[in-house]
């Protein structure tokens, strides 16, 4: 599975990078329910980071119901690319509540919030410009 890159650059702790990257490419459909991935051991060689790193990313995402364990064969994605579909709309959701509430807190009106939110969202994400798009926002 060579399609998992880790950025060094990022202050994001490496299983977590892991993590996203995996949910990312079963939200792609690049891997299956059901689908196998990688052991630990080629995962770590190929990425060059710890295999407990790998253990601890596998772990977390069968916390969260992504990925399922069979003991002497391996991880497999549990979820289906509609049931990650699903849980990521209803995380966003949840975060965009805490969003609108911090707005409010901070006397944001509601069309300056809609405003923002609409902006970000036809613009895409790309990091290096959030604080201009942001203070443009405002």
């Amino acid at each position: 599975m060579g399609m998992i890159t880790i950025d060094y650059k990022d202050r994001r702790p490496l299983y977590q990078q892991l993590m996203e990257k995996i949910e990312e490419l079963a939200l792609n459909g690049l891997i299956k329910a059901d689908e196998q991935l990688p052991s630990v051991r080629s995962l770590a060689v190929d990425l060059a980071i710890n295999p407990n790193t790998i253990q601890r990313a596998y772990s977390e995402l069968e916390k969260k119901g992504v990925v399922y364990s069979v003991p002497g064969r391996g991880s497999f994605l549990a979820a289906s690319q509609e049931a990650l579909l699903s849980q990521s709309r209803a995380i966003i959701l949840r975060e965009l509540a805490q969003l609108a509430e911090r707005a409010k807190g901070c006397g944001m009106d509601r069309a300056a919030f809609l405003a923002g939110a609409a902006k970000f969202y036809d613009e895409g994400n790309d990091d290096s410009d959030n604080n201009t798009k942001y203070q443009q926002a405002l």
